[in-house]
């Protein structure tokens, strides 16, 4: 296992947080196997308060600033307290003095600790409700699954019962969701941002355009009315003047009436390109609402590959340690699973042994079947009513296999779990959320204070 990033404990017994794990203090009736997993006296006498800014691993204070305060609320807080200007200093250097009054605490670091205790007041009360670390560990997953991340960060880390192990894993959450959202974000983002730069755009050269053809409709109408001022004018002059030409009459008002007429076509022509501007304007539109939905199905997806990273840690992590006790490596397993029998249909031929040989060390049975495409569709109807569950990914099954299965299952009473992909993280990640207790609490990471 890979240094958490937290400071190690010292040869005095204290960490960062103000907790003591002293070396000879057995209380009677001591069952564990080392002092360093008891608390000790002053552990107990800090176990219903929560801890502060200051007492926190250096470490985390970099998370905890970037996670939980905006740049804002630092560029009007942190210029109190250092000889940084509030306009001109960069939102880097900013970061960093904040951070430095977090570490030094005094009147800055209390300041942090008053405004990040106001900003999520409603977030501690919610995470007060927790009494162990198994509870505490639930809520942050909860928050995690809803996005609510900042409240829920600053709450775990100043907990009475966040464990060491509970901020290491709330820690690297944080810290590998930044990554995984930036890499697989990072190009709709610009496309999406170059595409609202055009829509703004047409929508700017469309407004310039209604505005001109305003301006020549309202141009058109007076000169329309000069013109039939002129021709009303003209009518009643030759009315009177008998002796007038009526031939150099007739010319005038044909040459005003052609005028008449050009002006009517050029506002024809404006009014064709003003639709058409609109139509493009429409399909830009419908692109950038295209574009939403894929950005959508994306985060999904980032939020699936997370979920089934997180249990694929997990197990390794497990695995690791078991193979650390016995000293000869060990494979990873998704878990115990008490004799359980599975079928699972489809997947790769590859995935699939390893698939068999992880069920079978986890205590299970694992029957596999491709779904009707080597394998007889009858062998598929009578393995699943043995079955405790059946597992089918959909991205590797057939959808004739896929109601046949449904219908048998429901017939015979028996779950049945579609995976998103036939990756070994999805199953694994399967097992993990519908495993017993016991093969649930198997994954949780075990960290102790003074071994690691």
């Amino acid at each position: 296992m890979q240094a958490p990033p937290f400071r190690r404990i010292g040869a005095s017994g204290i960490d960062l947080s103000g907790n003591t794990s002293g070396n000879d203090a057995r209380a009677p009736g001591h069952d564990h196997a080392d002092d360093c997993c008891a608390p000790s006296k002053a552990q107990l006498k800090t176990l219903n308060r929560r801890t502060r800014l200051v007492e926190l691993d250096s470490h985390l204070h970099c998370s905890v600033i970037g996670t939980c305060l905006t740049t804002h609320e630092l560029r009007k807080l942190v210029p109190k307290f250092t000889t940084l200007d509030r306009q001109h200093a960069s939102d880097l250097e900013i970061h960093h003095a904040a951070v430095e009054l977090a570490i030094e605490g005094g009147a800055g670091g209390k300041a942090l600790q008053k405004a990040l205790d106001e900003r999520y007041a409603g977030a501690v009360r919610r995470f007060d409700q927790a009494k162990d670390e198994d509870t505490l560990q639930a809520l942050w997953n909860d928050a995690l699954k809803s996005g609510d991340i900042p409240p829920a960060y600053w709450a775990v880390m100043t907990h009475p019962h966040a464990t060491l192990g509970v901020r290491q894993s709330a820690f690297g959450e944080l810290h590998m969701l930044s990554h995984l959202v930036g890499a697989a974000n990072r190009a709709d983002i610009r496309r999406l941002v170059v595409l609202e730069e055009e829509n703004a755009a047409l929508r700017a050269k469309v407004e310039r355009q209604q505005g001109r053809l305003h301006e020549m409709s309202a141009q058109r109408d007076e000169s329309v009315a000069h013109l039939s001022e002129q021709v009303a004018r003209l009518t009643l002059q030759a009315s009177r003047q008998s002796t007038a030409s009526d031939a150099d009459l007739h010319a005038e008002i044909a040459t005003l009436r052609d005028a008449l007429a050009a002006r009517d076509e050029r506002l024809a022509l404006h009014t064709s390109r003003r639709e058409a501007a609109e139509q493009r304007m429409a399909a830009e539109q419908t692109i950038n609402h295209t574009l939403r939905g894929q950005l959508d199905d994306a985060f999904g997806v980032a939020r699936a590959m997370q979920t089934e990273l997180n249990a694929m840690e997990r197990v390794l992590h497990d695995s690791a340690d078991a193979g650390s006790a016995d000293g000869q490596p060990s494979q990873p397993t998704p878990g115990a699973l008490d004799g359980k029998r599975i079928v699972y249909v489809g997947g790769r031929p590859k995935s699939n042994a390893l698939l068999k040989q992880m069920v079978e060390r986890a205590g299970g049975e694992l029957t596999v079947h491709d779904g009707g495409i080597e394998d007889r569709k009858g062998l598929l109807a009578a393995a699943l009513p043995r079955a405790d569950m059946v597992v089918f990914p959909v991205d590797c099954i057939d959808h004739d296999s896929m109601n046949t299965l449904k219908r048998v299952c429901e017939r015979h009473q028996v779950a049945y779990f579609p995976v998103r992909t036939a990756s070994i993280a999805s199953f694994v990640e399967l097992m993990m959320r519908v495993g017993t207790q016991r093969g649930n609490a198997a994954a949780v990471s075990r960290f102790c204070l003074r071994h690691g």
